[in-house]
């Protein structure tokens, strides 16, 4: 299959924090994020959870973990300097904006333009960089607990 991506897309983080802050949202975290997160923080898993995240019903008794937000909608990490675990953040931030939402199609990337200027600027990255980061969000799902 032939994508919109695969002779590359150009981004460069300029730091504008968008994708931490301004809007609610969701940073749904896979076992690899919390466990990174916690050994970063020098935390146990359930003071991690209990202190820097919020559990989203997903019905029938089931939640996942999301990181929390501050009243503006900031990421519960992002300070000044930028994001406060940045070696340990999430897959989900990681990958970003190469999301599954965004690489749906050339329209889909275009229309991010108008909130990241990173966007469509700075380094190619390879369409088999993209298709790698698209898999690993695909193939690590977010946690998924019983109430």
């Amino acid at each position: 299959m032939v994508h919109f991506y695969d002779k590359g897309l150009c981004f460069a983080c300029r730091g504008c924090h968008y994708c931490c802050s301004t809007e609610p949202g969701f940073v749904f975290l896979n076992q690899g994020d919390v466990d990174a997160a916690c050994a970063y923080l020098k935390l146990d898993e359930a003071s991690f959870i209990a202190s820097y995240c919020r559990k989203v019903p997903q019905g029938e008794g089931w939640y996942k973990i999301s990181l929390i937000e501050k009243k503006n909608f900031d990421c519960i990490f992002l300070t000044k300097e930028g994001c406060g675990i940045y070696p340990a953040r999430p897959l989900q931030c990681r990958t970003y904006p190469f999301w599954p939402s965004i690489m749906e199609n050339q329209h889909s990337w275009e229309e991010e333009t108008r909130y990241c200027p990173g966007v469509g600027k700075g380094t190619l990255r390879s369409g088999e960089e993209i298709r790698h980061l698209l898999k690993l969000q695909e193939e690590n799902v977010p946690l998924l607990k019983r109430c």
